[in-house]
């Protein structure tokens, strides 16, 4: 099958197309055929070695975390899907024709798996950051909020009966109103705007872009333990916190679960991209102001 690897970290042209065996499912896993897999902020870090503590890399490695696609075989221990049914969910090296989820729910009737192929790592990290988060009832404010996993915080958080605000640029603010967000722009005067628009206060905040805003968010909320960035790993040093997929502290199948049981969820799709095109695609979520996801289709 044809798959996408990086033999060297770098940039994204490190990128390369090449045959490989079928991976096959261990236990509590499963394989598919992928439709598409999703691209994640993650991916370009990986890719360009900011995880690996200096290590050179040592074997070829794939890329991409979240796909959907239909179930080609199952390994032990799984008894919810069977071949030929139409999932989407979280694995390994899901930039490839074939790919292994070790967490999976099936797409719901009607919805195009190509269109829940980058609902995995989004859906998972908004819940997780729901639960850490804690709160309630009130409102929460996302910092960055038109990306993959803006877009499914804003919906689940809405489920559950809070209010969002949301900060994106100029070009996404009817695009989080639609989600159902209160929608402000970022930058200069981000505490006043916030403010206008939620007079009673915060009740907590999460920064989803780590553009040096933890400040700002601590300021809002009042207090820095109600402040949770996934991408300013320097938000402890002013007492918010810092939360990544190590030690998940939720279950990603009930994650997934939860966002398939939506009546109406979706993430926008902001480009498709073709496996060759993979290297583009990395640049692209590189670059930032994505709307939504990113997708590439094997």
């Amino acid at each position: 099958m044809r798959a996408v690897q990086f033999t060297t970290y770098g940039p994204a042209d490190v990128l390369d197309i090449v045959d490989v065996e079928t991976p096959s499912p261990s236990a509590g896993e499963i394989l598919i055929q992928v439709a598409g897999a999703g691209i994640n902020q993650l991916d370009a870090k990986l890719r360009a070695g900011m995880m690996s503590g200096g290590a050179p890399l040592t074997a070829p490695s794939g890329t991409g975390f979240d796909a959907a696609g239909t179930v080609l075989d199952v390994g032990t221990d799984v008894d919810d899907v069977a071949p030929g049914d139409v999932v989407f969910g979280i694995g390994r090296n899901t930039l490839a024709e074939q790919a292994v989820l070790n967490a999976w729910a099936k797409v719901p009737g009607g919805v195009d798996p190509v269109e829940a192929s980058g609902w995995g790592v989004a859906v998972e990290t908004a819940h997780r950051l729901l639960f850490e988060l804690g709160i309630h009832d009130g409102t929460i404010l996302l910092s960055g909020a038109s990306g993959g996993v803006g877009s499914a915080l804003i919906q689940l958080a809405a489920a559950r009966g809070l209010r969002v605000i949301g900060t994106a640029s100029e070009h996404n603010q009817a695009y989080l109103r639609e989600l159902g967000a209160v929608a402000v722009t970022y930058g200069s005067g981000l505490v006043g705007r916030v403010e206008t628009v939620a007079p009673e206060g915060v009740d907590g905040a999460l920064d989803l872009s780590g553009k040096g805003v933890i400040g700002e968010l601590i300021a809002l909320v009042g207090d820095p333990t109600k402040v949770i960035s996934i991408s300013d790993f320097t938000a402890p040093q002013l007492g918010a916190r810092v939360s990544t997929g190590d030690g998940r502290t939720t279950d990603p199948r009930d994650a997934l679960a939860e966002a398939a049981a939506l009546p109406a969820f979706g993430l926008h799709i902001d480009r498709r991209f073709e496996l060759a095109d993979a290297a583009i695609a990395h640049r692209t979520s590189e670059a930032g102001h994505t709307r939504g996801k990113l997708i590439v289709i094997p």
